[in-house]
């Protein structure tokens, strides 16, 4: 699992890529095959299964807080007060719980880290072990009150001075997926702006979505939206 929403840009896709536009969107189902965006979904090379016990007690955790648990991106989505609080990702190297409005997160115990080099915030908590989640445990649960406080009281991070007013669906995307996000803010502005006039000529959020899952091979292949 080692990214969201990917899907093919090109006339003729290989069964990977196939594979990649059928994200679940069953809870159940991410915990038990996976999220379904790559050729390892239901495997056991699939990287759910490497870190199948430190997921099931982030997820614990996350519902021991009254986090309600969805399904975004094909991965676990918590929130709260109407706002998303943090996501599970698993990679092949490691797992995360990232989270999203990072850059208000005051990180009192400095286990936070960034995605990638191009993330703007540190957002997530990496694990290389299944039982660091319970030692963390504590750690954990304060950093999840603390972003449960702020959706509580309506305070966003302010907004970052750019030419680029990135739509709402894009955002989540970048805050979801690590890999998405490193290249999406590694492209050359011309190349980020042209996704843009293309998503915001969107008229319905759910025809945005479906271009950032179509669009997602060519911005980790660092093209333009209207690159072959």
């Amino acid at each position: 699992m080692e990214g969201l929403g990917r899907s093919p840009g090109y006339d003729q896709p290989s069964v990977a890529s196939k594979l990649r536009t059928s994200m679940i969107t069953d809870i159940e189902e991410y915990f038990s095959r996976g999220c379904g965006r790559c050729e390892r979904f239901a495997t056991s090379d699939c990287s759910t299964r490497q870190w199948s016990g430190g997921l099931a007690k982030l997820r614990q955790i996350c519902l021991g807080m009254d986090l309600v648990e969805t399904v975004k991106w094909g991965h676990p989505c918590y929130v709260h007060g109407n706002r998303n609080i943090v996501i599970l990702v698993a990679l092949r190297k490691d797992f995360r719980l990232s989270f999203f409005n990072a850059a208000l997160m005051k990180d009192p115990d400095g286990v936070l880290e960034k995605q990638g080099p191009n993330t703007q915030h540190p957002d997530m908590i990496r694990f290389t072990k299944n039982n660091q989640v319970a030692k963390m445990k504590p750690i954990i649960e304060a950093y999840l009150v603390e972003a449960m406080r702020y959706a509580d009281k309506g305070i966003k991070p302010p907004k970052q001075k750019s030419e680029l007013h990135l739509p709402d669906e894009l955002l989540e995307a970048l805050e979801s997926d690590p890999e998405l996000s490193d290249a999406f803010y590694g492209l050359t502005p011309g190349r980020q702006k042209s996704y843009v006039i293309n998503l915001n000529s969107a008229k319905k959020p759910e025809t945005r979505i479906s271009r950032i899952v179509k669009f997602r091979d060519k911005i980790l292949a660092g093209k333009g939206a209207t690159e072959r």
